[in-house]
This record gives C-alpha cells, sequence and structure tokens, in this order.
C-alpha cells in the first residue's frame, strides 16, 4: 500500500516533527502548559533515535521550524503594524528568520546522531551537551536570539529551582535529560530507568534549603508608573510634553510613601541634552521628598544616540546630595541592542528600501557589556533594558553580591495583544531565580510587575492601562551558586548526564 512506502512514511515523520514543533507554543506563557516539553521531546527522540544524522538534521530542521513559527509568530504584529510592507513581505522577512532559527535544534540532533553512529553507541546520552552547544551558538551568532530556551517552559514549576544552581540552560538540559531517559526506558522496557527520571524530577525540591538566599526584614517601598501611550503617536514630537506631564502626575501620586518611583524604557521622549532643564526640577523634587526616580530616556553624546536609564532625586549611598547635570555617572546605556529595531545590519543598503529598516530610534550605539549597578536611595539595582533580559550572561556579568534589586525596563506596545509581552515577563521572572533577587520591572503598557526572589508574583498592573503600581519590595541577601560559576555549570551538568549514562553499561560489560 502506498502508505506504507518509505516515501510516505519519511513525508508523515517530518509532519509529525513539525507539529510537535508547533505545540511547544503552548509550554510558554501565556499558556504554561510546563508538562509539554517532556512529551514532545520524548516523542521527538522515539521519531530520531535510529535515523542517520543526515536524516536527524532534517527531522530537526522541521521541529525548530514548527517550534519557532508558532512561539514567535508575535513579531508579524509589529513588521505588519510599523513595518510598512505588503503583508506578503511581512510573511517573507518572518520566515527567513525562523528558517535560520531553526538551524539551531537540527545542528543539536545532528551531533547528537552523528555522534551515536561514528564514534560510540554511548554517545545517546551526549544530546544535552550538543544541544548546550546549539543553544549556546544561537544565543551568541549574529548579536544573538536566546529566546525560547526550553528552561523557561518551567518558571512556574518546582523544577525552577534548578535555576539558581543551574541557570535557564542548565534547566534546559534536566528537560532534555529526562526525556531521554523516559525515552530508553519505554525502549528498552526496563521501567527502572525511570528511577533516574524520577531524581532529576524530585531533586529541585530540596535545592531551596541549600541555596543561602534570605530575606532581611527590610523592605523597600517601590511605585511604578505605566503610561500606556500609544506607540503610533510615542515619538511625535508634539507628544512629548503630554507624555511627559502624565508620567509627573501619576508619580505625585507617589511621592513621600514610596522609597523609589521608577518609569519604563524611554518614558522621556526628548534626548536628554534638551531636557536637562526639567530634569534638574524633577531632580531636585525628589530630592525634597527623599524618593529616586528611575527613568528610561534617549541620551545623545558627541552626535552618539543611547538607549538609557538614568537615576534621580535621593541617593544616599555617599552621604552625597548632588545637583542634577547631564552625563552624571548613575546612569546604564543598553548594550544588547535589537536587530532592526535600535541598529539596522547593512543600513545604507536596507534604509531605503522600506520603513521596517528606518523605524525612529533605529541607530543607537552600544553601552559597555559591563556597567556600574544604577545608584536610587542607596539601594543597587543591576539593570537591562527591554531586550537584554533575554541574555542571562549579560545580566549575571553587570550583577554583584552588593545587588539589592533586578531593574528591567522595557516598551511592549510593538507587539500589541498577541502572546510576546507574556513570553518577555516569564524571560524576566527567570533571572530574578537564577540570582535570587527580587526583580522590578516597568513597562509602557504591560506587563509591569514586582517579582520576588523566586520569581513569583509580588504585584503587577492589567495591560493596556495607564496605571500606576505599588509594592512593598523584601530587601534580600546572599548569593545563588549560579550567580558564582554561571555558565560551567550548564557543561558540567551535561558532562555528568554523559558519564552518568555511561557507567551502567561499563559495569554490566565488565561483569560479564
Amino acid at each position: 500500500m502506498f502508505w506504507q512506502s518509505r516515501r510516505w512514511q519519511a513525508a508523515l515523520t517530518r509532519v509529525a516533527c513539525f507539529v510537535l514543533g508547533l505545540l511547544m507554543v503552548f509550554s510558554y506563557a501565556p499558556f504554561y502548559q510546563a508538562w509539554l516539553p517532556f512529551v514532545v521531546l520524548s516523542l521527538l527522540i522515539g521519531l530520531i533515535h535510529n535515523k542517520s544524522s543526515g536524516n536527524a538534521w532534517r527531522l530537526g530542521y522541521y521541529f525548530g521550524f514548527g517550534w519557532f513559527t508558532a512561539s514567535l509568530s508575535w513579531i508579524y504584529v509589529s513588521i505588519d503594524t510599523f513595518g510598512g510592507l505588503h503583508p506578503l513581505a511581512s510573511i517573507g522577512i518572518l520566515l527567513l528568520l525562523f528558517l535560520y532559527l531553526s538551524l539551531f535544534p537540527a545542528l543539536a540532533l545532528f551531533s547528537w546522531r552523528w555522534l551515536t553512529l561514528r564514534v560510540h553507541p554511548l554517545a545517546y546520552w551526549s544530546l544535552p551537551l550538543t544541544w548546550a552547544l546549539a543553544e549556546a551558538l544561537r544565543g551568541w551568532l549574529l548579536t544573538g536570539f536566546p529566546w525560547l530556551e526550553l528552561g523557561y517552559t518551567q518558571t512556574d514549576t518546582w523544577l525552577a529551582n534548578y535555576a539558581s544552581w543551574l541557570g535557564v540552560s542548565g534547566l534546559s538540559l534536566v528537560i532534555v535529560s529526562t526525556a531521554l531517559i523516559i525515552f530508553r526506558a519505554y525502549q528498552q522496557r526496563y521501567w527502572p530507568t525511570l528511577a533516574s527520571a524520577a531524581l532529576l524530577l524530585v531533586t529541585p525540591l530540596l535545592l531551596p534549603q541549600l541555596t543561602a538566599i534570605e530575606r532581611t526584614g527590610e523592605v523597600v517601598k517601590v511605585g511604578i508608573v505605566q503610561g500606556n501611550i500609544q506607540q503610533s503617536i510615542k515619538w511625535n514630537p508634539d507628544q512629548h510634553w503630554p507624555t511627559l506631564n502624565r508620567y509627573l502626575d501619576f508619580s505625585r501620586q507617589l511621592y513621600a510613601e514610596h522609597d523609589l518611583i521608577v518609569w519604563p524604557e524611554s518614558a522621556v521622549t526628548m534626548p536628554e541634552p534638551y531636557t536637562d532643564d526639567v530634569l534638574a526640577v524633577i531632580h531636585d523634587e525628589m530630592r525634597k521628598t527623599e524618593t529616586a526616580l528611575i527613568t528610561g530616556i534617549i541620551d545623545i553624546e558627541q552626535d552618539q544616540y543611547y538607549n538609557s536609564v538614568i537615576a534621580l532625586g535621593q541617593d544616599a549611598s555617599n552621604g552625597v546630595q548632588e545637583a542634577y547635570q547631564h552625563g552624571h555617572a548613575n546612569r546604564y546605556q543598553k548594550h544588547q541592542l535589537l536587530p532592526i529595531g535600535e541598529f539596522v545590519p547593512f543600513g545604507d543598503l536596507l534604509r531605503p528600501l522600506a520603513p521596517l529598516f528606518n523605524l525612529p530610534m533605529s541607530s543607537f550605539t552600544r553601552g559597555e557589556y559591563r556597567q556600574e549597578p544604577l545608584r536610587a536611595k542607596g539601594w543597587l539595582l543591576t539593570t537591562a533594558i527591554c531586550y537584554e533580559i533575554a541574555f542571562p550572561q549579560q545580566v549575571l556579568a553587570n550583577f554583584t553580591p552588593a545587588t539589592d534589586f533586578l531593574l528591567t525596563v522595557s516598551n511592549d506596545t510593538w507587539f500589541g495583544r498577541s502572546h510576546g509581552p507574556a513570553q518577555h515577563m516569564q524571560i524576566a521572572r527567570m533571572r530574578a531565580i537564577e540570582l535570587g533577587r527580587p526583580l522590578i520591572r516597568s513597562t509602557n503598557n504591560g506587563i509591569t510587575a514586582v517579582i520576588d526572589e523566586r520569581g513569583q508574583w509580588l504585584a503587577a498592573l492589567p495591560q493596556f492601562k495607564a496605571a500606576t503600581l505599588s509594592a512593598e519590595v523584601p530587601v534580600v541577601q546572599g548569593i545563588t551558586p549560579y550567580s558564582l560559576i554561571g555558565s560551567w555549570a550548564t557543561w558540567i551538568f551535561a558532562l555528568l548526564v554523559l558519564i552518568c549514562g555511561a557507567i551502567p553499561v561499563v559495569i554490566r560489560r565488565q561483569n560479564q
């Protein structure tokens, strides 16, 4: 029968891998089906485990294409709304992105099968290592795009406790390793093998007791303003003062009763050198009320534009109260710029082609990779602007044991009512778990929230509403193992899986 032919079966296998990739979207926010990646990866391994390395590449590519197409479909909203392109051209650009990203799971699965077939059958347990290598490459190549690591799917489960030891990349490998064990137990019909998977799933229940993170009992009263300024008018010069007045009016409701007030990314749309007189007045007003203000703003230095965050008002970290002046050191300049949105590769060639390549504020200069924490009323805040929060290594590089809070400001207005902002928030929560510090997140139209040191919600605002949020944020002391060893934990875990997978086989062979 034709459906029993090799060609037909190969086609069905490719479709199955693509569908498994599509299902991955439900693993992430806002769907939160954290069990799904274990099932999906176990089935994927089952489809590929006996294939050649070339077939593993192709099937991995189909899986990756389904995974990224469904899970990153929200990018279409910004391209279609603000790109100025025909819908077919917008779809074409997205397809190029998805085709590129699909290379990485294909590479991981190809390498896994190549090692198993060409080196040794025990390389079956090398998949966590090849997966880690492919994901590291995805997070670095062409400035990197580390969105959708598998570990983010577990933000709301007890498995998230692994993140304070292994980071999100190590947590991703826990998922991959568990899927490997599940399939091996099914393949060999030797169910005691599942004890290893059970051990992986139970261990994180004990980890919080072994992590030196504790609250001091002190709290900081934080107020956040969500302006809800429409993206279509945000950069209109006539909108500058109405926008600034909206933020000031909301902030005056928070004075005196709050230690820290936070505005979102580029809340002040007029570049800093042209707003310094107003900023000086705000700075003095904040000092009088013994309040600190942190705001996103565009800075210009020697004809170079920086997406920045500055601190104003009360800063008692060194007992000195200085007047505001442009260029003061208490600021953060974004390093990891968003391709197309904040810098345009081959700009001279692409900018004339379409509005997509000539968006407002798409010619930023990078800040330094490592920068000092912001100071606000004596507190130290490790800062990331928007897209940067998805780069765990950069956030870790700017984190110090003296850091009191993590701060991220963003503007997800570009993505409307899609699932993109929910994924972004989920990623930010993982940084709090990794580093054991509360996270303060201020956005233009949501999701604005405060997260505790274990990634749990303390307070949040509804999306698409101009409002203020008030929260008492606990002060935490201690550091996580991940903050000490960083990504080394991921590689150590991958090697341990490979060694532990091989040991039982070696012992059995020696006893024969």
